[in-house]
């Protein structure tokens, strides 16, 4: 009798990767969470699923994701132009950060990578940026 040949394991993210990363938070964020800065360990590599397992430990979601493009969009104190210079990139709907929030991976904002399925590493460093804003 002869062996069955297996089909191969694709691995998936949820069952193989684990990620360490140092996450950075600002403003608001940093008032919720009580720190400045922490180290992150998580299941999976991406942006993703670092934000599922840190909205999980810290409740932070309602504060930086938008369910809807209006959650998204500030009315602003100038008029844009209809053509603006340079490149611009939004995540798609459910995926957008709040007015002024930013999140960013060693610097980048995420929208100028892969959105939330950018990729981690250990040792990226995820800032998570929600400013304290005051009025005159």
């Amino acid at each position: 009798m002869g062996t069955r040949p297996t089909e191969p394991t694709i691995p998936t993210e949820e069952s193989t990767d684990v990620t360490t990363v140092e996450v950075r938070c600002t403003g608001h964020v940093r008032g919720a969470v009580g720190t400045p800065r922490l180290t992150f360990t998580f299941e999976g590599s991406s942006l993703r699923a670092f934000l599922t397992a840190f909205f999980e430990k810290y409740d932070v979601e309602d504060m930086l994701i938008a369910e809807t493009e209006a959650d998204a969009t500030t009315n602003g104190w100038a008029k844009m132009a209809a053509e603006p210079p340079g490149t611009w990139r939004k995540n798609p709907e459910g995926e957008q950060a709040r007015p002024y929030v930013r999140v960013a991976i060693n610097g980048t904002f995420n929208e100028h990578l892969d959105g939330l399925d950018s990729r981690l590493e250990d040792g990226d460093r995820v800032s998570l940026m929600y400013p304290f804003i005051f009025c005159c």
